[in-house]
């Protein structure tokens, strides 16, 4: 993604919070991004679609920022995931990312509300993946039904701990307080090996048909291990540049262009050094799945 798109984006979305979705106007994002209406319906066919790449890049920052958080970390240290579950808030947060939904949920626009139900299935799978990490793949079949049970308790301790201490954001107690809640009900739930979602449903829901074949939670890990690895080469901008298109490849486009993405694999194998890493292998690995 060019970096004149990524500004328009981030204009359009200050202007959204500033003055909300409904009221903020194409000829609005014009002005404030200073580009011409062309340029505009170059990158997006409306405004929705917009928002769905304002949607899309703050997915993305949580996936990245959450990956980066386990690196050389034990996946079942709870502390660990504790601090994932304030980041994202903190994201969410930041980017005011309820109020947006909030707006639109009613508009009638298919992609737009695919783009919110994808969003919304994304954590729900994040979180069930990280509960096999933390409770053990024997809990398994159940484990689904236990990450939708934590991010309903969760949401609604904040909502009314918020309600309750206006003044007071404390997303370390109220984080604490919903996970320890959560090994009682893990266990209880595994004793009586009842089930009310199957794990593979998420999958169909959120229609990611590669995600069989690879983790975009590890693609991003790895890319991320990569661009430290690289820092120390003359040429590290341009190896940084090559990764950030292969990772927005795998992780954006429907249907990624292999002739493109085994050119720049190619580009960064010639650096000897940077090929024979660990890394490097692993990302080969990893998109020759896809």
């Amino acid at each position: 993604m060019n970096e004149r798109k990524i500004r328009v984006i981030k204009k359009a979305h200050q202007l959204f919070i500033e003055k909300g979705f409904q009221a903020t106007s194409i000829q609005d994002i014009l002005d404030f991004s200073n580009i011409s209406k062309g340029t505009f319906y170059n990158y997006f066919s409306s405004k929705n679609e917009l928002l769905i790449a304002i949607f899309s890049s703050i997915y993305k920052k949580i996936e990245e920022e959450r990956s980066s958080l386990l690196i050389g970390k034990d996946p079942a240290d709870l502390e660990i995931f504790i601090d994932q579950v304030k980041l994202h808030m903190e994201i969410n947060r930041k980017n005011n990312l309820f109020k947006l939904l909030e707006e639109v949920t009613f508009i009638k626009d298919e992609e737009l509300n695919q783009a919110i139900k994808k969003g919304q299935w994304l954590t729900i799978r994040w979180t069930y993946k990280r509960f096999i990490e933390l409770y053990g793949k024997e809990k398994q079949p159940y484990l689904l039904d236990c990450a939708i049970m934590f991010l309903g308790i969760l949401q609604q301790n904040m909502r009314y701990y918020s309600l309750a201490y206006e003044s007071n954001r404390d997303y370390d107690f109220v984080v604490r307080y919903s996970v320890k809640r959560m090994k009682s009900i893990v266990d209880e739930v595994y004793e009586k090996k009842e089930q009310l979602f199957k794990p593979e449903l998420v999958e169909r829901l959120i229609g990611d048909k590669n995600n069989s074949k690879y983790s975009q939670e590890l693609l991003i890990q790895t890319i991320s291990d990569l661009k430290k690895i690289i820092q120390v080469e003359e040429n590290h901008n341009k190896y940084t540049e090559l990764l950030e298109f292969i990772q927005e490849e795998l992780t954006e486009a429907k249907h990624p262009r292999q002739h493109l993405l085994s050119i720049s694999l190619d580009t960064i194998q010639a650096n000897k050094q940077i090929a024979e890493t660990e890394e490097f292998q692993k990302l080969q690995n990893l998109i020759s799945g896809t």
